[in-house]
């Protein structure tokens, strides 16, 4: 009896379904399907979406492919049928798995059920259009969901990729242990190796210390230190010799054997014989600087006791000694500093005459010590640049900059070839920078915030050429007695260098050109 009524309330009650496989064909169908499905013209067809009707085609394609890729419950609402008599249908589609079967095919269960009684078309367009904000609602929180799930199956997709990686540096590390471990081995094998050969080289020490009659004359030899070097024993005989010496005496291989004073030299050396037999008599070495050659070359002759068994005096030996490099290294010295006592004395007459002049244009005490004191600085600093320079060259670029970058660059324009002057040139220019810019900043461009100097310099016919501009400082007035900057620049330019200096005060700005030859 309970088989007998529960299969008459399912037979009454449950809703209208179909079971499909995967790929959409019908395996088993219930009652009351026709409001929902229709045998389509043609051959005979199990494919569900072929049988649905034409208004149930779309969600119920996209709820199948939905719940077998997902396995899980897919479910379309309100969804619009054409009935035959031409009313409308609200229907709903539910589609999902089929319980648990194991390893037999997957099979979907799809449900078919009316909502509510069918209604005219208008009135069913009316109902749609109040749902149309709630399906709107939900269609964008599908959307979102689905975007949320794409999401995170891109994160995990990201972080399997991490762990791969991490899976791969965790087998380069091994690897690297590896690696690390087999050098340590191969260290290993290195020490025991060089503890191999340390032995190994006490035994030749051991050997070598049995031959000290035959080192006896490279020991000595390295006593010597130099190339040029022969071997002489008590009676002057030519013992042995190095390839060299042949460029001092006419010497041959068949030549070891014969006294020294049957062959010929090179050297002026008369005193050879004597200083040699003063080397027998005391044991001490004997050193001669010889006159320079034809060459130019310079040489230093040295005798030194051969010394064999217990420390006795078996003969001598004569080192030629190329001490060229050194002695033009003193001429040098003394040239500079032959030169460091001109330039010295120099550098005091330009101090004294800085001191007199600027004593005599300054009104006060505190006027003379900074405008000496900053006349003394720029002296410095020319220096310094020409000391780093070895007292060679400085460049022009470089002088100007020194003395015009505190007052900030961006108010400064350079504009020259690259240059280098000598010394003197470099000294005089660089005080007439100085002067310049002290006065710019007292009285022109550089004692406001918005004046600029543009400084230009060029070569040419032999002679350089430097153009000093200022503009936006205050108005310039020209001076009626010409002041100690004035004075300076005319006796650096035009004295010292045999130059020009142009000076033009105009009201809006100074302009000073200058030039003094290069030859």
């Amino acid at each position: 009896m309970r088989q007998a009524v529960e299969a008459q309330v399912l037979e009454s009650f449950a809703p209208a379904h179909v079971v499909v496989n995967a790929d959409g064909d019908v395996v088993y169908s219930s009652g009351r399907t026709s409001k929902f499905l229709e045998v389509p013209q043609g051959a005979p067809s199990r494919q569900l979406i072929n049988m649905a009707r034409r208004d149930l085609r779309l969600d119920l394609r996209a709820a199948l492919r939905e719940c077998v890729s997902s396995r899980q419950r897919v479910t379309k609402d309100n969804i619009v049928v054409d009935d035959d008599d031409g009313r409308v249908q609200p229907v709903s589609l539910a589609v999902e798995p089929l319980g648990n079967r194991g390893s037999v095919e997957a099979l979907y269960v799809v449900l078919f059920q009316t909502l509510g009684p069918s209604q005219a078309r208008s009135e069913a367009e009316r109902a749609q259009r109040s749902q149309e904000g709630t399906a709107d609602l939900e269609r964008e929180l599908r959307d979102t969901r689905e975007r949320l799930q794409s999401t995170i199956e891109e994160y995990e997709t990201a972080l399997e990729e991490l762990k791969s990686s991490n899976e791969e540096l965790v087998s380069v590390n091994e690897e690297a242990q590896s690696s690390n471990e087999e050098l340590e081995a191969s260290k290993e094998e290195m020490q025991s190796l060089n503890e191999e050969l340390n032995t190994i080289n006490a035994e030749l020490n051991s050997k070598v210390e049995e031959l000290d009659r035959a080192n006896n004359d490279l020991k000595n030899l390295f006593d010597a230190t130099e190339i040029a070097t022969i071997f002489l024993d008590r009676n002057l005989v030519i013992r042995n010799f190095t390839p060299t010496a042949s460029n001092f005496f006419k010497l041959r291989t068949s030549d070891v054997g014969r006294p020294l004073t049957e062959l010929s030299s090179n050297i002026d050396y008369p005193e050879l014989n004597d200083h040699i037999a003063e080397v027998f008599a005391s044991g001490q070495s004997r050193d001669r600087h010889l006159p320079r050659d034809e060459q130019g070359h310079h040489f230093l002759a040295r005798l030194l006791p051969y010394r064999g068994d217990n420390n006795k005096i078996d003969g001598v030996i004569v080192t030629l000694i190329d001490i060229t490099t050194l002695a033009e290294a003193e001429q040098h010295q003394k040239v500079l500093i032959s030169e460091l006592n001109h330039r010295v004395k120099n550098m005091l007459a330009v101090t004294i005459s800085i001191a007199t002049q600027t004593l005599e244009s300054s009104a006060s005490p505190e006027a003379f010590h900074a405008a000496f004191v900053g006349r003394l600085k720029a002296m410095s600093r020319t220096y310094g640049l020409l000391s780093r320079e070895h007292w060679k060259e400085a460049s022009v670029q470089e002088l100007i900059s020194q003395e015009l970058t505190p007052f900030g660059a961006e108010r400064i324009t350079l504009d020259g070839p690259e240059y280098k002057l000598n010394p003197q040139r470099g000294l005089a220019l660089g005080m007439v920078i100085h002067e310049l810019a002290t006065n710019a900043a007292k009285y022109g461009a550089l004692s406001n915030g918005e004046g600029h100097i543009d400084i230009r310099w060029q070569l040419e016919n032999h002679s350089f050429i430097l153009d000093w501009s200022e503009s936006g400082g205050p108005a310039v007035k020209e001076p009626q007695v010409d002041g100690f900057g004035m004075s300076l620049m005319q006796g650096e330019i035009g004295y010292r260098l045999g130059g020009q200096v142009e000076t033009n005060f105009d009201p809006d700005g100074l302009t000073v050109s200058l030039s003094f030859p290069l030859n």
